[in-house]
C-alpha cells in the first residue's frame, strides 16, 4: 500500500511538471526551432550557395581531402575521392567536409540573423501602430462617483440629496450654480 501512495505522489508532481506552462512552451518551440531550420537550410541551399558557386567556379569544397598514406609513401597510387581512399583503409583527412560545415555556418548565420530581424522589424511596426493608436485617442475619463458635503466637507455619494454625516438636506445642482457669484458681479 505504501508503495502505490509512493507512485501516486511521483505521478502527480510528474503530471504537474509537464503541464507547467514551461514544459509546453519548450516543446512548442522545439517543434518552430525543427520548422524554422527547414527553412534556413533551404534558403542556405536552394538560393545562397547556388549563388556562391558562382563565384567559387563551381569548385566542390566537400570534396578536399589529404591521404596521409600518400605522404608516407609516395608510390601508393592517387585516390579520387575520400570515399575511396577510405574504402581502400587508408588513413585520410577530409579538410573539405570542414570548409563546407564553416561556410554553411556563416550562411546559415546571416540568413537567419536576416529572418529575425525582419520578424522583429515587423513586430516593432506593430508596437509603433499601437502606440501612436493609444496617444490619438486618449480614455475617456469616467463620471465623478462622489462629491463633498458643502456644510461639513465629508465626502458623499454624488447622488446623495442628504449628507449621512450631518443629515444636512443638499441643495440641488442648480441652486449650486446659481449661488456661485459669476466673475463679472464680483468685480461690480
Amino acid at each position: 500500500m505504501k508503495k502505490r501512495g509512493v507512485m501516486q505522489k511521483y505521478w502527480k508532481e510528474f503530471r504537474e511538471f509537464i503541464l507547467k506552462g514551461n514544459i509546453i512552451n519548450l516543446a512548442v518551440g522545439v517543434v518552430l526551432g525543427g520548422a524554422f531550420q527547414a527553412v534556413i537550410n533551404s534558403a542556405v541551399n536552394d538560393v545562397f550557395l547556388p549563388i556562391l558557386s558562382i563565384f567559387t567556379k563551381h569548385i566542390d569544397f566537400s570534396q578536399g581531402f589529404i591521404d596521409l598514406t600518400r605522404i608516407k609513401n609516395p608510390s601508393v597510387e592517387v585516390m579520387a575521392s575520400a570515399a575511396a581512399a577510405l574504402a581502400d583503409g587508408r588513413v585520410v583527412i577530409t579538410y573539405g567536409t570542414l570548409i563546407t560545415a564553416a561556410i554553411n555556418f556563416f550562411i546559415i548565420g546571416v540568413v537567419a540573423f536576416v529572418v529575425v530581424k525582419g520578424i522583429n522589424s515587423v513586430g516593432d511596426l506593430g508596437k509603433k501602430v499601437k502606440k501612436r493608436a493609444l496617444k490619438e485617442e486618449p480614455p475617456a475619463a469616467a463620471p465623478p462617483t462622489e462629491k463633498e458635503c458643502p456644510y461639513c466637507c465629508s465626502t458623499i455619494p454624488v447622488k446623495a440629496t442628504r449628507c449621512p454625516q450631518c443629515t444636512s438636506l443638499l441643495p440641488e445642482k442648480d441652486e449650486e450654480e446659481e449661488e456661485e457669484p459669476l466673475p463679472e458681479e464680483v468685480s461690480a
